[in-house]
């Protein structure tokens, strides 16, 4: 197995060889009122983007992921191992590893921005400084969120998703507060991390040029259900 990094970036540097990924299978209910979301898809690419306008699901899609969807049922399998069975059983939140990094950032209001990127057990403040000049909010390290732009709140929460060291990437509309050329750039950054990691990631967004960065296969979630691109 192949062993990388990119450059000395933060959070990544013990090399780790990468297991052989072995996808996502999902085929989970999700009742949503009157409605609800069938959830079924079969993926084996490590980079996957799910589009659809804003209110289609999507987040509910990542919340099943991460693990915390209380309504959701049915089977989940990710990287070969067993997420959610029929009976009801399932892999708890904490002990599924995933970064994630949600469309309302949840960033801890007491802590500033380095405690909130250091939040993450094992993470070095030299870590933190590395991450934060990748994602160029070196500037903004000792600010509480409060004091923060949506599109620096968005890009802590990304920092911290990675610093977490995680086996799986979840991102939700993660710089829809940026203007394009920083969008752009800062996506190449995660994806590039991500690829020379070996880590996979599910990315949810309503916007075409995210995934043509950031994911090598589409599914559209539209009327509750999705369908390969």
């Amino acid at each position: 197995m192949k062993h990388s990094r990119v450059g000395s970036a933060a959070g990544w540097r013990i090399d780790v060889a990468a297991e052989t990924w072995r996808g996502i299978e999902m085929d989970v209910r999700v009742p949503l009122g009157e409605r609800a979301l069938e959830l079924a898809f079969e993926t084996r690419s490590s980079a996957v983007a799910v589009l659809g306008p804003s209110g289609s699901g999507k987040t509910t899609l990542v919340r099943v992921l991460a693990g915390v969807e209380r309504r959701a049922s049915g089977t989940l399998s990710v990287g070969g191992q067993p997420w959610m069975e029929p009976n009801g059983a399932a892999v708890p939140p904490w002990e599924r590893r995933v970064g994630w990094a949600p469309q309302d950032v949840l960033l801890f209001p007491h802590l500033s921005v380095r405690e909130n990127m250091a939040y993450a057990a094992g993470t070095q403040p030299s870590d933190v400084e590395e991450m934060a000049e990748l994602f160029e909010i070196s500037d903004l390290l000792d600010r509480r969120p409060r004091n923060l732009s949506g599109g620096e709140r968005q890009r802590v929460a990304v920092s911290r998703a990675l610093l977490a060291r995680p086996r799986l990437v979840l991102l939700d509309e993660p710089f829809s507060a940026l203007d394009r050329p920083l969008r752009d750039k800062l996506s190449r950054t995660v994806r590039e991390l991500l690829d020379q990691r070996g880590v996979p990631l599910v990315l949810v967004s309503h916007d075409e040029a995210d995934a043509d960065v950031l994911a090598n296969e589409r599914w559209h979630l539209v009327e509750g259900r999705l369908s390969r691109s």
